[in-house]
């Protein structure tokens, strides 16, 4: 072990605090912000800030009672996990188990209410603890979840809060998405992020609140569709749901509150939603008690658009659409997979719509609410997918892990109206031909893609690359940098054959939207190499002209391919060693990006 790494180790076990806390985020609270902007409650508390924390590389805290901790020695700022420089921490490490504790004190004012402690996200394991007394489990490093506390509060009183936390990816039973699973970052994969990286936050509800909601556009009858869940449920309570465009109610309904509650709501006069013109209405759901009293508020809003195939033709709002996506793998160099800022956020989108996309692919990590809440905004397109690499598909313990966390992030997720498309895996390698391991791969793809139909209404690519079991959408990775032999690759075969990877391992193409969802990926570093092991595909252009040049020459081989539905260009952003993006990593320019525009802008005609 390097010196370094040995001092920080040992340094970290007797809880120091290596490192200063950032000017950035001491002070005030960091991501202040509302993390859930579609399922709003007027009154919250934020607990970002500083926590105290200690790592357990022996994972023996258990034995050492470390639940009933009243603070550990260590400094951590929350939400930022312990990898990034913006927890104040930096430690690169493995970590395999650590610990957080903070004091938290129930406002007077949340009297006879429960108490709704809610996580952003945990990767990956974690267990909550109020004064030594356990509240909840939750596996799965992108999904949100809640544990009620309310039995374990009491008002006014000061309360220690302790999160346990657990995180192994090199098992290959949870997924990891592009986290290294070597000590050093490598290849396209990248710095790890361990425990808290999204919002922690409290919320009063009251006991017969709203649980969810799913809102769903039907464009073709004028109508949004909601459908509600409760937390508890009793005789003569009713919901109320307002529609909102501005300040101007466009529909409006009371109904009583039940389990099979499905409420339609039409709406004069649609406006839709599309990147042309993202207009949102606004939603208000009010819930009463049997007596007429208001229990339960809640803000939320929606978009009308349609999302269909139509044999090998993707469509938004009825009109055949071309994608034109990048692949935004969002990580940051300063808080990993957490966004320094909300603004940092709604910048990545702008500077993705600067260089001439209409969407994102986003790729490998499950991003945050409030990413959604900015493309909803400004009219961004993108794929939902989660972190699916580090879990083998040929693994029941990875399958096990894998289906309820995925059915929770489609859940959250599904009232976004920019999300147009699922994409549960990407290049799933684990096939191995034709074996016992290659049928359970299969089965577990089918199962997902059948959840997830089950689950929402939009196209599933269940495995973005390779290899198709069932799908919606037919999607190919293809980085060659030969603007001819690349045209090859798409000319169909002789025997009718569409191009695939493998047509031993996976089904053919059945006339799906045919899509290519990773090409290009020119390296160009723009001053000093990130790292010495910087690379991008096939060999770098040795001028920028040259780089334009392969870049229109290559985008222009796919707009002429007559069944193509769109296109994902690898990527939006350099990320640590992988410096092949449109922009630097730190988000600065690295071309004229009016010429990037006019490449990335062409569209094939007979699209929109």
């Amino acid at each position: 072990m390097k010196l370094k790494t040995f001092l920080l180790s040992a340094l970290t076990v007797l809880g120091a605090n290596l490192f200063p806390m950032s000017a950035a985020t001491s002070g005030s609270i960091p991501r202040p912000e509302y993390p859930r902007p579609q399922f709003e409650r007027a009154d919250w508390k934020n607990l970002n800030g500083e926590w105290s924390y200690t790592f357990d590389f022996g994972k023996s805290g258990m034995d050492r009672k470390l639940f009933d901790s009243k603070g550990f020695d260590g400094k951590i700022m929350v939400p930022y996990c312990p990898e990034s420089k913006l927890s104040g921490v930096q430690y690169v490490d493995f970590i395999p188990a650590m610990w957080y504790h903070r004091k938290i004190q129930i406002p007077s004012d949340w009297k006879d209410k429960d108490i709704m402690l809610n996580f952003g996200g945990v990767d990956y394991f974690s267990a909550v603890y109020v004064d030594g007394n356990l509240v909840g489990r939750h596996w799965g490093g992108s999904s949100s979840f809640s544990h009620d506390i309310t039995k374990y509060v009491n008002d006014g009183k000061e309360h220690d809060l302790v999160v346990r936390v657990e995180d192994d990816n090199r098992r290959g039973v949870q997924p990891k998405g592009k986290q290294s699973s070597l000590y050093q970052s490598h290849g396209c994969d990248y710095t790890r992020t361990t425990g808290i990286w999204q919002t922690v936050w409290m919320e009063p509800v009251d006991r017969l609140s709203i649980k969810s909601v799913y809102i769903i556009p039907d464009l073709d009858k004028s109508r949004f569709v909601v459908e509600p869940e409760f937390k508890n449920l009793e005789k003569g309570m009713k919901i109320e749901t307002i529609v909102r465009d501005g300040s101007k109610v466009v529909a409006k309904s009371v109904e009583n509150a039940t389990p099979q509650a499905r409420i339609d709501l039409p709406v004069k006069n649609v406006k839709t939603w599309s990147p042309e013109s993202p207009f949102i209405y606004d939603f208000e759901f009010n819930v009463y008690d049997k007596d007429g009293k208001k229990v339960d508020n809640i803000k939320s809003y929606a978009g009308m658009r349609k999302i269909h195939q139509e044999g090998d033709r993707l469509y938004l709002n009825n009109e055949p659409y071309f994608l034109r996506l990048v692949l935004d793998q969002g990580f940051y160099p300063d808080g990993i997979w957490t966004a320094p800022d909300d603004v940092d956020l709604k910048k990545d989108i702008e500077m993705s719509m600067a260089a001439g996309f209409n969407g994102a692919r986003l790729h490998q990590k499950v991003f945050e609410e409030r990413f959604h809440y900015w493309a909803d905004k400004l009219g961004y397109l993108t794929w939902g997918e989660t972190a699916s690499w580090g879990a083998d598909a040929n693994k029941i313990e990875a399958a096990r892990n894998f289906l309820p966390e995925w059915e929770s992030i489609v859940v959250r997720d599904r009232n976004h109206p920019s999300i147009i498309a699922w994409t549960p895996f990407n290049e799933t390698w684990e096939r191995p031909g034709d074996s016992e391991q290659a049928m359970q791969h299969d089965r577990l793809l089918k199962d997902v893609y059948n959840l997830t139909n089950n689950l929402d209404y939009r196209p599933v690519n269940e495995t973005s690359g390779n290899y198709h079991v069932i799908t919606d959408l037919w999607t190919v990775h293809n980085y060659e940098q030969n603007p001819e032999k690349f045209a090859e690759y798409f000319v169909i075969k002789e025997d009718g054959r569409y191009p695939q990877l493998d047509p031993s391992k996976e089904v053919s193409y059945g006339g799906q939207p045919f899509l290519i969802d990773e090409y290009g990926g020119i390296k160009w570093v723009d001053g000093a190499q990130f790292a010495s092991d910087s690379w991008g595909y096939g060999d770098a252009p040795r001028s920028l002209e040259e780089f334009y040049d392969r870049l229109e020459k290559l985008t222009d081989v796919i707009l002429a391919v007559p069944y193509m539905s769109g296109y994902c260009y690898t990527q939006l952003t350099d990320v640590e060693q992988e410096q092949n993006g449109i922009y630097n990593y730190n988000r600065t320019a690295k071309f004229d990006m009016d010429r990037i525009k006019k490449i990335f802008s062409k569209k094939p005609k007979g699209f929109k």
